[in-house]
């Protein structure tokens, strides 16, 4: 491919994937448009600032922004290449919502003249990307996929994002990539865009079966958190050491459990799974499963906190986390955010203390409730009559020796168990763990 191929890159939302996207891309030799309908956003990164935390992005993005090479605005202007990154949540039935999807191509749709490459990296339900083209074919008839009848083409592809937050400055570049080509052109020219700054393998397919791979890698995910988090309830019955049993069964040569937690959150684990459900019902017995096991858990984890608080009138509840996964601020699905909230509910005439120290105030699932109050982490553990720990955060680990004595303790992460590498332990036995520190 030639430069002026894919030399003015147009990226779609700037969110989680797209921001970093379009710093990496600004980075080797394209120069970026960046798209968001978020006005404090777009301002923000103008500025060199990330709305986001994320390590090494806002070094980069500050360079790329002085140097020119990137700028972001609202509204979508031509490009030779769009990457289109917005979110993909799902219904309450689970059927995917691609209404940012098509929106986003209702407003590239009027900018293209032919010859542009399409590229959908948001983790989409199977054959997304087919409605997104036929969206923009619906709203340009004069243009095709394949120059049929003399009409300009255009080359749309998927390209699944695979990283993983809190090292996306690194996998973008490292990672191997799934190139998902509705034509062999489109897999051609969307392969060179991504060698230009990808020093993975790039693995050439066709666009569903790169749709259903990035949904495969997630649920296999999905699955595995689950048998862990069954053992857990398994365990918690028979007074079994969770965390012991599966270090012990991992000594196998061939047996490789993950750890059990208060549930799964993110934008990918916790949602991929429904959109192959929702595709094949009859079939992804299984993976519902998972998934109805996984979005269980945190009612669980409520449970074992009502019982530590039991006969307490007005208990003070300090949770120790809101993030999806540790040393982030992403709050996306998160179990952590869904327990804090719901322990608001199960406490009404109680006080939770909702610490994340990854941001700098309550999230709006939180605000507004009146028996929720934002805290740094020592001065929520002093106060409070029980201490759950939701996330395993590195300032978590590094508590002072002493702290949690004399508070009833629900570690959903096994963080404070006696032989864990934590400035403290606790004398705790079971998932979640419920008991007096001493």
């Amino acid at each position: 491919m030639h430069m002026s191929e894919n030399n003015n890159v147009v990226v779609v939302g700037l969110g989680y994937i797209g921001l970093p996207t379009a710093v990496v891309l600004a980075n080797h030799g394209s120069r970026v448009v960046g798209v968001d309908i978020n006005q404090a956003n777009v301002e923000r990164i103008n500025r060199g600032e990330i709305p986001f935390v994320e390590p090494g992005l806002e070094e980069q993005l500050a360079h790329v922004v002085a140097e020119g090479t990137l700028s972001a605005t609202t509204e979508t202007p031509h490009g030779e290449a769009y990457i289109v990154a917005v979110p993909t949540p799902f219904k309450d039935n689970y059927e995917g919502d691609l209404s940012y999807i098509r929106a986003a191509s209702a407003n590239i749709a009027p900018q293209l003249h032919g010859d542009e490459l399409i590229i959908l990296e948001s983790t989409s339900p199977p054959q997304t990307t087919r409605k997104m083209a036929e969206h923009i074919l619906e709203l340009r008839p004069d243009l095709s996929l394949d120059g049929a009848d003399g009409k300009p083409a255009i080359h749309v592809a998927h390209c699944p994002e695979r990283v993983l937050p809190g090292k996306v400055m690194e996998e973008l570049i490292t990672n191997d990539r799934i190139i998902g080509g509705m034509t062999r052109e489109a897999t051609r020219r969307a392969k060179a865009l991504y060698a230009t700054f990808c020093v993975g393998e790039l693995l050439e397919t066709d666009d569903v079966t790169a749709e259903m791979a990035k949904l495969t890698e997630n649920s296999f995910r999905d699955v595995n958190i689950a048998f862990a988090n069954e053992l857990s309830l398994i365990a918690d019955k028979l007074g079994i050491d969770v965390w012991e049993l599966i270090e012990l069964a991992n000594h196998h040569p061939r047996v490789n459990i993950l750890q059990p937690g208060p549930g799964v959150g993110g934008h990918c684990i916790a949602v991929d799974p429904w959109f192959i459900v929702s595709s094949a019902p009859e079939e992804s017995r299984l993976i519902r499963t998972a998934r109805e096991v996984n979005d269980a858990k945190p009612e669980w984890v409520i449970s074992k906190v009502k019982e530590a608080a039991e006969g307490i009138a007005a208990p003070v509840v300090a949770a120790l986390g809101l993030a999806f996964k540790p040393d982030i601020d992403d709050l996306r699905e998160s179990p952590a955010l869904e327990i804090t909230k719901r322990l608001a509910e199960e406490f009404p005439h109680g006080t939770i203390l909702a610490v994340e120290p990854h941001v700098a105030k309550l999230p709006p699932a939180l605000e507004g409730r009146k028996n929720v109050r934002f805290a740094e982490p020592q001065d929520a553990i002093k106060h409070a009559d029980v201490v759950v720990l939701l996330v395993d955060h590195q300032q978590f680990r590094l508590l002072p020796k002493g702290i949690l004595d004399g508070k009833q303790i629900v570690d959903t992460k096994g963080l404070w168990r006696p032989g864990k590498s934590s400035a403290l332990t606790v004398n705790t036995t079971s998932i979640p763990i419920v008991a007096a520190a001493r």
